[in-house]
């Protein structure tokens, strides 16, 4: 119980860093192309966590374990797809239809760890995601038309981003996480620097925008806060708490990401807004001090 409340804790401080640096990554992607940055971002993250991984002996054995290789890789693999998706997406549709298509992932995590898992999570986890799915409704309230290709890419977004969190609970007591993280981060920058190819980003005004402080001042922030530590975090604390658990606390990041803008650039937070931010924190609650999740047993 109390190392699930910690996992949780500390989760709950990586979507607090995710949310504060929305702000710093919009004002960097205006002056960078969105794949060079991502390319930037974990690519280089994926390098500094190598490091210790190759120096030290007992890390660089596990290198040889094609199947840690093959874990990491599909969790590298879902976590591009759902940032490939969210960007593109967003050229078609509103960032508030977007952030709340993609915080439905917190609705298709405990659906996939059914099939995946085989965990059934509890009416009181169940309570908890539909709470926090009308918070986040609330959150991202506009009033923006029918569905659109946009809102489709959003939502294989929130696919993508719900896989990542079920591969991380089916693997993360499998495998060391710094060799894991290491790998799954490097798969990221690898494919977004493919995407930068394919779709003809500008590398000139990428290498240009590296005398920008902002781009800087955000890479580098990204690089060690919101990526390397971020990400080898959910590894090795995920393994104490659920992909349910997880998904609701991660539900937290647009509203951190919100109490930024507000901090940083006064952006007012709606009254409905409001709402939407205590109902999220309130299914989390409701999610944290309700039952553990139990396992599914096959007939045989």
């Amino acid at each position: 119980m109390l190392k699930r409340i910690l996992a949780d804790s500390i989760l709950l401080l990586v979507a607090l860093v995710w949310g504060a640096t929305f702000v710093l990554v919009q004002d960097a992607i205006e002056q960078i192309p969105v794949f060079s940055f991502l390319a930037l971002r974990f690519f280089i993250s994926g390098i500094l966590l190598f490091i210790p991984v190759i120096i030290i002996p007992t890390l660089r054995k596990t290198l040889s374990n094609w199947r840690m290789w093959k874990a990491a890789s599909w969790m590298g693999i879902w976590l591009f797809a759902g940032y490939a998706f969210q960007t593109i997406g967003l050229l078609y549709t509103s960032p508030g239809k977007a952030g709340f298509i993609t915080g439905l992932n917190v609705v298709l995590v405990p659906v996939f760890s059914i099939f995946v898992l085989r965990h059934l999570p509890t009416r009181w986890a169940w309570i908890g995601v539909a709470l926090a799915t009308v918070g986040l409704f609330f959150l991202t309230f506009d009033h923006a038309g029918s569905f659109n290709i946009g809102d489709l890419l959003e939502f294989l977004c929130a696919i993508s981003f719900a896989m990542q969190i079920v591969v991380v609970g089916k693997h993360a007591n499998q495998f060391a996480s710094l060799p894991m993280t290491a790998i799954q981060i490097t798969m990221v920058g690898v494919l977004s620097i493919i995407a930068g190819l394919i779709s003809h980003a500008n590398f000139t005004q990428s290498l240009h925008s590296l005398t920008n402080w902002t781009v800087i001042n955000a890479l580098w922030i990204c690089i060690l806060l919101a990526t390397l530590l971020a990400y080898l975090v959910q590894m090795f604390f995920q393994k104490f708490t659920t992909a349910t658990r997880t998904a609701l606390v991660f539900s937290m990041e647009p509203v951190f990401a919100a109490l930024s803008a507000y901090v940083l650039i006064h952006e007012v937070m709606t009254p409905l807004a409001l709402v939407g931010s205590a109902m999220i924190l309130i299914g989390m609650l409701v999610a944290e001090l309700g039952g553990q999740e139990q396992a599914i047993h096959q007939s045989t």
